[in-house]
């Protein structure tokens, strides 16, 4: 035991003084005051703290220099200046070991036998324990911020033992103030270290074992944000473990816990688009659009205002790419074009108008580290989906307009020429987005807006006006060859076409749309050989192409060539319809032709025709 002396009280103080001069009116603080006064403070408790250092080598003040040592590292790693602290941390316990009387220092590059030593060290000098613990504490808290989970892992049974022993006192612990109490920060860090080992086997795959150590999470008291990020979590591995409602239930519950964890609302989206719950889907997106433009803020907030935040511990990049979500412009797009593929179409239109409006305003779209996250598209592919949706409530002049928009900004930029280059038609990638290179996606900008306006010029009844811009998309995609590694570039073909999606797809889908549309035009305008040309080449292109194949019955049925017409018709009818096919573009969707061709009228010609084949046997 030693004798407090008058200096010795007199820092006890002054350390106290500064804990409660933290804790006073701490929670009422704005973030840039409590910035602030946690770097004024902080200087403070380092500036005692060199005093402290000063004194010759007693036990009272070797005590006293763990505990002030303690409340100044904490406000360093809440600042994250973790080597200060580490530097801090392995001078003094230099001194500890010297008055232990231990002859060989291990080195802190060896954690593993440093803490070690200093924990068995603070056993036998119980004047030291508390203190040398409270400095694990820091470590451990360290360790977390800059990911080194290998040394958690390695230390994992001093963990555990600082753990059950969170409650021990030392022997200034009553009149010495600490600036966070050691057993939350202890609570904190296992809650923190239990999620993050299970995010760490979440991305690994190992789904159960991450179940299991996220449960035992939840055993633990923990910040409100923190407590959300565990359900959060659970839901995840429910949903890859194909628990679907389990799933939503731990979403619902993270969202019961914090309002404004917006991941829980992603995740619960993705889920209610697996089961093809639309209508839930949709709600979901409409919400996560409201919360996330309240938040301004597009990832889950574990913040909960403690000096060692758990925002802080929580710094995994596997965990962060589990609670990420898109921005708000990006969910405002999937809002939009998940309602024009389920016919909410004018609720699409409008949030396409919203979209764009905030586009303008010049407001940034930051690309996603996590590629499992959408993010925006190119800007003429949103005028185009636009435009599309604009069509599909019948309103062609602003369609025009849009599709103008594009082709003024992108037509300077057109190849004389283009090769598109994959490994193999099988091969090929299947994305809903097209996304390769410049060149290529020029062509298809300005080959889709002139495909779109011809059909608004077709849905005038304009025919000539119709067939220039169908002719216009054909001509473009004569500039294309499509070339398979190894092989000689080639005009792509029928028996070429790969996945949906993919670069070949999309071209023979303009190509077929194009040949259906000048068909349907030539159709109507009494051409009927140019029109049967053409829409058996867009049949060629791509063989189930629905408003091809009607037509070209209707042009048999016009040249007399009745039960090949009939014949026609039958099949197309049983074409699948693509039209929710979310690897279909919007833009790229076959328009209606009921208005023209009515299906009902053809089905009675058909049987129409039967009954004239029975009379005439």
């Amino acid at each position: 035991m030693y004798r407090a002396t008058p200096l010795l009280e007199k820092w006890v103080q002054e350390n106290n003084d500064l804990v409660t001069k933290w804790k006073t009116g701490e929670n009422l603080l704005r973030k840039d005051e409590r910035q602030l006064k946690l770097r004024c403070l902080s200087l403070e408790f380092h500036k005692l703290l060199r005093k402290i250092q000063g004194a010759p080598l007693l036990i009272g003040v070797t005590q006293l220099e763990l505990t002030v040592l303690y409340n100044a590292s904490v406000f360093s790693i809440a600042m994250s200046e973790f080597s200060k602290v580490e530097l801090l941390i392995t001078n003094v316990m230099d001194k500890v070991f010297k008055i232990s009387g231990c002859r060989h220092t291990p080195g802190s590059s060896d954690y593993l036998l440093f803490w070690r030593k200093a924990l068995e060290k603070a056993i036998k000098h119980t004047d030291f324990e508390c203190g040398i613990r409270q400095l694990f504490c820091l470590q451990w808290a360290i360790w977390l911020a800059t990911q080194k989970y290998h040394i958690i892992c390695e230390t994992e049974k001093e963990i555990s033992l600082l753990i059950s022993t969170e409650n021990k006192k030392g022997v200034l612990s009553e009149s010495l103030l600490p600036v966070l109490e050691p057993k939350e920060l202890i609570e904190i860090l296992h809650v923190c270290t239990l999620i993050v080992q299970g995010a760490e086997r979440f991305r690994d795959g190992q789904y159960s074992e991450a179940l299991s150590d996220i449960e035992k999470a939840t055993s633990f008291t923990a910040p409100r944000g923190v407590v959300a990020c565990t359900h959060l979590l659970l839901g995840s591995c429910f949903h890859q473990m194909k628990c679907p409602q389990m799933a939503l239930t731990c979403f619902r519950r993270a969202l019961e816990t914090d309002g404004h964890c917006v991941s829980a609302l992603y995740q619960s989206m993705l889920v209610y688009r697996q089961l093809g719950n639309k209508q839930a889907e949709i709600q979901a997106l409409e919400l996560l659009h409201s919360v996330l433009n309240l938040t301004h803020s597009s990832e889950c907030n574990t913040g909960d205002g403690l000096l060692v935040s758990s925002e802080l511990l929580l710094s995994s990049s596997s965990l962060k790419n589990l609670l990420e979500v898109p921005s708000a412009p990006t969910v405002l797009h999937i809002l939009a074009l998940q309602c024009v593929r389920f016919g909410r179409v004018s609720e699409g239109v409008e949030h396409y108008l919203d979209l764009l409006a905030i586009l303008h305003t010049g407001q940034p779209n930051p690309h996603h580290m996590n590629m499992d996250i959408p993010f925006l598209p190119h800007l003429s592919v949103l005028y185009l989906e636009a435009a599309a949706a604009m069509l599909m409530v019948q309103r062609p002049a602003d369609c025009i307009a849009l599709c103008d928009e594009v082709v003024n900004t992108t037509l300077d930029l057109l190849p004389q020429r283009l090769v598109l280059e994959e490994l193999s038609v099988e091969n090929e990638p299947s994305t809903p987005a097209v996304d390769y290179d410049d060149k290529g996606a020029m062509v298809l900008y300005v080959g889709a807006s002139n495909l779109l306006k011809g059909h608004c010029y077709m849905l005038l009844k304009e025919w000539k006006q119709a067939m220039t811009h169908y002719t216009r998309c054909l001509d473009l995609l004569l500039r294309v060859r499509f070339k398979i590694k190894g092989c000689q570039p080639q005009i792509p073909s029928t028996d070429m076409v790969g996945k949906e999606g993919s670069k070949l797809f999309t071209v023979q889908r303009l190509k077929a749309l194009s040949l259906a549309g000048r068909g349907i035009c030539f159709a109507q305008t009494d051409r009927l050989k140019e029109s049967l040309r053409d829409l058996h080449l867009s049949l060629h292109a791509f063989p189930e192409c629905v408003n091809a194949g009607l037509w070209c019955g209707e042009v048999l049925w016009r040249l007399q060539r009745r039960h090949e017409a009939a014949s026609s018709w039958k099949k197309t009818w049983g074409f699948t319809s693509e039209s929710s096919n979310e690897s279909v573009c919007v833009y790229l969707v076959e328009p209606p032709t009921d208005h023209m061709l009515n299906p009902m009228e053809l089905q009675q010609r058909i049987e129409d025709l039967g009954f004239e084949d029975d009379r005439n046997a």
